[in-house]
């Protein structure tokens, strides 16, 4: 008999011979799959995976889980997609371009995000000393947020001398793509076009400023190497530049969108339709791990921060990891901010699966040509309910009210929640959002495709 059967067994025995009606001794039983292996990159906001880990969330719901760090976000999905992995720490455009068919093909679904806020846009030291006389300064130090016009006559040289403006991003759907796009364009800098009719999936078409994949780790050492002139990616890895001297955070996404949805926890819908009950109680001890790196005003952060630093999880330095975590982000060496928000992991309903942030992911791939042609309200909002699963995040939630883990008020009013945030304009150009009404949305920028407008 496996070891895992055992203890379970053993667990369930102990709890109805007490009179106990735990968690584990109820639902355990009804568990479709125990054993599991969830992937994932080293990137601080995989938080949640290794603190339902560290902190027995796994166990408490007779879940036995191995953690795996994977190469690439493509290796990543697809080893979700062919079953290697039952679930990983995903961008949240991964189930939404797979879905729709961007690249990889197939159903992926969510119900849990993973955090807001939490990348960050570096620049090489060169270019960062072109912007400065570009960017107003108060008690000497640049006022933030740093927009890209202070970017934009940098880039306009590089175009004049014949030389290519090249930036790196970590995924063709990932947060980090479009982020960048975004903070370029508002400051009048092209970021290109994808073409995925004409077999173009650059997405360099017309474009001011060149954006590359390059892998979350790997990007320091990139930006060192001169390959790339600055890049997008999440933490440690902007912090990682300033410790060793070689680049300068400008802004930070939580700048350019003021709690923005950044990653999921993924699953084949293959295998959410096979594992519901499995599924669900993933989703409960996720939530606990996003709960506990939040509670107590952060109180926690500094315990996740040694944790993160072990070499299995992210194994980047506790002092690098810590600059972002415990509430603070580092910009130009010595220029230390407060920022209480840059990683959120449960406040701000920070775990909830809004349709409204699948919608924003669609928009962007719309904008940037991912997806080609128009596309009317009604299919934006079928493609995000086909992709984000509120049903199965409210289940686990109401289970952990009842059994008294969480309080009600932890989560929003199930009752009268559509899934649709209200509308927003924390945005760095001030352009009000509206998840109901994407194509308005779309009308509202100077630049990328809008209405029945397709690549030429």
């Amino acid at each position: 008999m496996k070891r895992t059967t055992v203890l379970k067994k053993l667990a369930q025995g102990v709890a109805l011979a007490l009179g106990m009606t735990s968690a584990l001794a109820v639902s355990a039983a009804e568990l479709e799959k125990e054993e599991l292996k969830l992937g994932f990159i080293k990137l601080t906001d995989m938080a949640p995976l290794a603190i339902a880990y560290e902190k027995g969330f796994f166990e408490d719901e007779g879940l036995f889980v191995t953690l795996e760090a994977q190469a690439n976000w493509k290796v990543l999905l697809d080893r979700v997609i062919t079953g290697e992995l039952d679930g990983a720490h995903m961008l949240a455009g991964q189930p939404i371009g797979a879905t729709i068919g961007f690249g990889t093909e197939a159903h992926v679904v969510t119900a849990f995000s993973m955090d807001l806020n939490g990348n960050g846009i570096t620049m090489s030291n060169d270019v960062w000393n072109a912007m400065k006389a570009n960017i107003p300064m108060k008690d000497g130090k640049p006022v933030h947020p740093i927009k890209a016009d202070a970017l934009k006559p940098v880039v306009d040289k590089y175009k004049e001398e014949g030389k290519p403006f090249n930036l790196g991003m970590v995924f063709p759907v990932s947060t980090h793509n479009y982020e960048l796009r975004y903070w370029l364009a508002a400051g009048s800098i092209h970021p290109g076009y994808y073409a995925p009719a004409k077999g173009d999936v650059s997405g360099n078409l017309q474009a001011d400023a060149l954006l590359s994949v390059t892998p979350p780790p790997q990007m320091p050492a990139t930006l060192e190497a001169g390959t790339i002139s600055g890049y997008c990616v999440g933490e440690p890895w902007n912090q990682q530049a300033v410790f060793k001297g070689i680049g300068v955070p400008v802004v930070t996404d939580y700048e350019i969108w003021k709690n923005n949805p950044e990653k999921v926890f993924g699953v084949s819908n293959e295998w959410a339709e096979k594992y519901p009950n499995t599924h669900m109680a993933l989703v409960k001890a996720l939530i606990r791990a996003g709960h506990w790196l939040d509670e107590n005003n952060n109180a926690n952060r500094a315990e996740a921060v040694k944790i993160l630093s072990l070499p299995n999880y992210v194994g980047a330095d506790a002092a690098v990891i810590a600059n972002s975590m415990t509430g603070t982000f580092e910009y130009e060496k010595g220029d230390k901010r407060e920022v209480p928000d840059f990683n959120v992991f449960f406040r701000h309903n920070a775990t909830y699966p809004y349709y409204s942030d699948a919608v924003w992911y669609l928009t962007q791939m719309r904008r940037w040509g991912q997806i080609p042609e128009a596309k009317p309200d009604s299919w934006y909002d079928e493609m995000a309910k086909k992709v984000y699963r509120p049903e199965i995040y409210r289940k686990a939630a109401e289970a952990l009210i009842a059994e008294g883990k969480l309080a009600k008020s932890d989560f929003p009013d199930f009752a009268t929640e559509d899934g649709y945030r209200e509308p927003t304009a924390e945005f760095i150009d001030g352009i009000e959002y509206d998840g109901k009404q994407p194509n308005a949305y779309l009308a509202k920028f100077k630049i990328g495709l809008k209405g029945d407008e397709v690549v030429k």
